[in-house]
């Protein structure tokens, strides 16, 4: 399969470009610098510029660009990058995608969101028909979503990828942890009720892989492990198997204090469950925390 891949250089682009090169399909980049090599391809989304030519020779787009939410803290200006940075590359390929002739079209856009779009679920379990939420990460959703409307009004395949937390050492949820941890100086975040919707990067990437090949499968994805878990019961699975203490809660006022606006959104508590990969017959290969933290650790 001819793959165009948007996002490439992060942690999960990096590694789902690995995986498809693995496996046999032919992947170009889209970069915002000159391409260095044969398999880049120059884009500008914050001004719209894609050569349509760059589009048609795909048989499927995967698009995962987007400023880190966890990257920075969150001020005015960061907010507006989180947001933009989302839905120019949206709109940019979407559009770009509807304007081609049929023939010529890709079968297929998996376009990423999160979880974020159910907002505060509290200790209620959500599928993929729960409505958007409340807050910055659900508005940035909604309005990220909305943007891949040209390709579906197109007849284009369009799967909206609401992303949990990716567990591996290197990056995700678990690396600006392990130290911490390692230090034993860490805990759970404020109360540790509030719900995590992890998945390991092993299924992440298997998940994506199947979404490619099932084509009966369409809009909305939560691409989560089945059974999610709260802060608390996540300290403390992490702190058994780095065999380190985790005794310190971190007070909400001192996360506000530390990540500006990201704080609310660090102790929203999202209980998300895996409705359309669960229908489609997706299998996990890890379906709990533990198997899913033994292996982030050590591979």
């Amino acid at each position: 399969m001819r793959i165009l891949l948007a996002g490439a250089s992060g942690f999960l682009g990096t590694r789902l470009a690995d995986r498809l090169t693995a496996d046999g399909h032919q992947i170009t980049r889209l970069v915002r610098r000159p391409p260095r090599d044969p398999q880049e391809r120059q884009w500008d989304p914050a001004a719209a510029q894609l050569d349509p030519a760059v589009v048609a020779e795909a048989d499927a787009v995967v698009n995962l660009a987007g400023a880190g939410v966890g990257d920075k803290r969150w001020d005015d200006d960061y907010r507006r990058l989180i947001r933009t940075s989302r839905v120019d590359s949206t709109t940019t390929l979407a559009t770009t995608v509807a304007g081609l002739p049929p023939a010529d079209r890709p079968r297929s856009l998996l376009n990423s969101s999160a979880v974020g779009w159910y907002g505060n679920t509290g200790d209620r379990a959500v599928e993929e028909d729960a409505p958007a939420g409340e807050g910055f990460l659900a508005d940035v959703c909604r309005v990220w979503e909305a943007a891949t409307r040209p390709a579906e009004d197109a007849g284009v395949r369009v799967i909206r990828l609401r992303t949990g937390l990716p567990l591996h050492r290197d990056g995700g949820l678990l690396k600006p942890q392990l130290l911490p941890f390692r230090l034993g100086i860490a805990g759970r975040l404020g109360s540790g009720r509030q719900w995590l919707p992890w998945i390991s990067l092993a299924d992440w990437l298997n998940a994506m892989c199947f979404l490619l090949d099932h084509d009966e499968v369409a809009g909305p994805v939560n691409v989560v492990g089945p059974n999610p878990v709260t802060n608390a019961e996540f300290t403390r699975e992490l702190a058994r198997q780095l065999h380190r203490p985790a005794i310190i809660p971190i007070p909400a006022l001192a996360l506000k204090v530390a990540l500006g606006g990201f704080a609310h959104e660090a102790l929203t508590s999202t209980r998300v469950l895996p409705g359309a990969l669960t229908r489609a017959a997706y299998r996990y290969q890890h379906q709990t925390l533990p198997s899913a933290l033994r292996t982030a650790l050590t591979a």
